[in-house]
């Protein structure tokens, strides 16, 4: 499915931030996510998702918070190593201690985002948080602030599991 958006962040600006120390809190979330009774605690939250880069063919591991979606896991991610995710290629994840494949399906378009973000975002506040979406006087997320993830380049990804 082709991005109808420009590489670089939208007019919004970037949204989420990474952290000062970004590379070592992966490096040590990653650790124990491979630790089978640690994962299964802090796995209820975070999964690694092991991406190749298209052009340079480098292989990365990415912590990622996601949500379940009945049989499917949601993430979303407003970051560039995203668009290294395609519909139909599967990946390999650590899910809950176990190295897997799943299936991808890329989110790209508004509404789908928009729609896709306010479900993680419901489920999990710090995933709203990071992504910098506040939540209005019944609790639900923002739509303004959905849509400025949209224009910041957020795309959301459904994952199933093999």
């Amino acid at each position: 499915m082709p991005d109808d958006r420009a590489s670089a962040p939208g007019p919004e600006g970037p949204r989420a931030q990474t952290m000062a120390l970004q590379g070592v809190a992966n490096r040590i979330i990653r650790g124990l996510l491979r630790v089978p009774l640690l994962s299964r605690l802090i796995g209820s939250r975070l999964m690694t998702v092991y991406v190749v880069g298209r052009k340079s063919g480098k292989r990365y591991s990415v912590p990622v918070s996601y949500t379940r979606d009945g049989g499917d896991l949601l993430i979303g991610v407003p970051f560039a190593w995203g668009k290294n995710l395609r519909t139909g290629e599967p990946i390999e994840v650590r899910y809950r201690g176990r190295r897997r494949v799943a299936d991808v399906r890329v989110i790209t378009d508004e509404a789908g985002v928009v729609e896709h973000y306010a479900l993680m975002c419901r489920d999990n506040h710090t995933f709203a948080g990071f992504n910098k979406v506040g939540f209005d006087a019944a609790g639900e997320p923002d739509p303004e602030d959905l849509r400025k993830a949209w224009a910041a380049g957020a795309r959301g990804f459904r994952l199933t599991l093999r």
